[in-house]
């Protein structure tokens, strides 16, 4: 029996993804930082607008530390800025996949990938911020079925 090596795929996603994903508290954000002279609040404007930058900082840096991890036999999801987070999706337990495109998305080149499993803990993983030439599914899926080869699963449908 041929087995098949499969190198790890490490995918990012896109740093225009986090424009996507934070436009509106981005535009809230820059006006409250345009200031508006002589406005009787301009005191709790300011504040607003510090707590809008840090939360926007905090969720760029969070966008930047996460990665996806497609192994031979795993795709292990790592997140999380003080405290790292790892989920991880055995292969042989995909059922289905879907691709989605945010009209933003469509704009900046970029798709959601999402990865449907038997799994309890992580039933769905939305792999967002892939880029739209990339075939990731294509990747994906013929490392599912060679895992379930390899494990001896097939699939019965009723039709």
């Amino acid at each position: 029996m041929q087995t098949t090596h499969y190198g790890t795929l490490v995918i990012r996603p896109h740093s225009m993804q986090f424009v996507i994903d934070e436009l509106l508290l981005l535009c809230l954000a820059g006006y409250g930082c345009a200031g508006m002279e002589n406005f009787v609040n301009s005191g709790m404007l300011s504040g607003a607008s510090v707590l809008c930058s840090l939360c926007l900082l905090y969720r760029f840096i969070y966008l930047r530390r996460t990665e996806y991890l497609i192994s031979s036999e795993q795709i292990i999801y790592r997140h999380g800025v003080f405290t790292r987070s790892c989920d991880y999706m055995e292969l042989y337990r995909v059922v289905d996949f879907r691709e989605h495109r945010s009209f933003l998305q469509q704009l900046s080149g970029l798709k959601t990938v999402s990865v449907y499993s038997g799994d309890r803990m992580t039933p769905k993983l939305d792999i967002c911020g892939v880029e739209y030439r990339m075939d990731l599914v294509g990747h994906i899926r013929e490392r599912v079925e060679t895992n379930k080869r390899r494990k001896g699963i097939y699939e019965i449908t009723n039709r």
